[in-house]
């Protein structure tokens, strides 16, 4: 009898940190690929603090340091290697190069991504320059949420609150307290409002003082995580938020919104702008509080503005090349870029 012989299940291990203020947005967009490789290839998470919100159906590791990390991914022996942990060391990814076959990493903007053996940037814009054959760019590989096609839809069936609905958000941190800058202005607002201010889970600051001063106002909350900020999103008539992906999310639904950006790393990305349907008004800590209010009052007054910036988020191509990051994983997994102990390989790409 001729023995079969079968070749073992491809290994991806996803890399996540979650210290980044992303709204959560990594993790969605790992656990997107997680299900849509899992058919072929086995699926393990890294990550450097326990997330409860991945699935018990994938196993996950911890590495807190980088040292860690090259002993994790030493004992897995992934064939790719997917990392969304911020900008990374030219150093570091070198040394894993000796472990991992492929890697691929997320919205890198260190020495590392330059390593990585592809790299997709969303965060860059449209427009980017200076970037090499191994990068990606542009808003069209941002992987929209499922349900905002829903959530478009119920929009266009609700009314205009009575009084307008204001949504302040500002990440898991708010390391800059820009949720306290941004309502300690609002409340200067002389036209009713209903205000819901979110709060994430790492919130570095004292809560009670803007609980103190929501109790001081009519129509207005603040929500404690957990909570779904594309629900809380789609319900309300403006959002005012900090800049990296939350403006990705709002314009995925159809919503005036204003950007007060928490760095000056995120005062520079190239989106959103107005010309995206957006009233971006650089560094929350420098912002006017005349500027803020008058931008919460013009679509508030008017509705040619207001129809205008729903209609050009709506237009923007978010998503076009969300399969972008399917088939480059695939790619990566089928034609590896080095031979590394452990994984014989006889097709390597140069």
């Amino acid at each position: 009898m001729i023995p079969i012989t079968t070749q073992p299940k491809k290994l991806i291990a996803l890399c996540l940190s979650s210290t980044e203020e992303k709204n959560g947005y990594p993790l969605r967009r790992a656990l997107r690929i997680a299900e849509e490789l899992s058919s072929e290839a086995t699926i393990v998470f890294i990550t450097d603090v326990p997330l409860p919100d991945i699935p018990t159906a994938y196993r996950t590791m911890e590495a807190a340091t980088h040292r860690t990390l090259l002993q994790v991914v030493s004992f897995l022996k992934p064939d790719l290697l997917i990392r969304d942990t911020g900008s990374t060391v030219k150093d570091e990814v070198e040394a894993i190069w000796k472990l991992v076959p492929s890697i691929l990493h997320f919205d890198d903007f260190g020495e590392g991504g330059h390593a990585a053996d592809f790299v997709i940037q969303t965060l860059y814009g449209e427009n980017a320059v200076d970037v090499t054959d191994q990068f990606k760019t542009g808003i069209r590989t941002f992987m929209p949420d499922p349900r905002c096609e829903e959530l478009r839809a119920k929009r266009d069936l609700q009314t205009f609150g009575d009084p307008p609905r204001l949504l302040i958000a500002f990440g898991e941190k708010d390391p800059g307290n820009l949720t306290f800058r941004a309502f300690r202005h609002v409340m200067n607002l002389q036209i009713p409002l209903n205000v819901t201010i979110l709060l994430g889970k790492s919130y570095e600051h004292d809560a009670s003082t803007l609980q103190m001063m929501a109790l001081s106002r009519r129509n207005t909350s603040v929500k404690k995580a957990p909570h779904d900020f594309l629900d809380l999103a789609a319900e309300a008539d403006i959002v005012l938020c900090g800049g990296g992906y939350m403006p990705y999310d709002v314009a995925s639904i159809g919503v005036p919104c204003i950007v007060l950006a928490q760095s000056s790393f995120e005062s520079e990305l190239q989106f959103p702008t107005d010309r995206d349907g957006f009233s971006h008004l650089g560094l929350g800590r420098k912002v006017k509080q005349s500027n803020l209010l008058n931008a919460i009052m013009e679509p508030l007054l008017h509705d040619s503005l207001r129809k205008r910036d729903i209609d050009r988020q709506l237009a923007l191509p978010l998503g076009e090349e969300a399969d972008t990051l399917f088939e480059t994983a695939r790619y990566l997994l089928d034609h590896p870029k080095r031979a590394v102990p452990g994984k014989p390989l006889r097709d390597v790409v140069n």
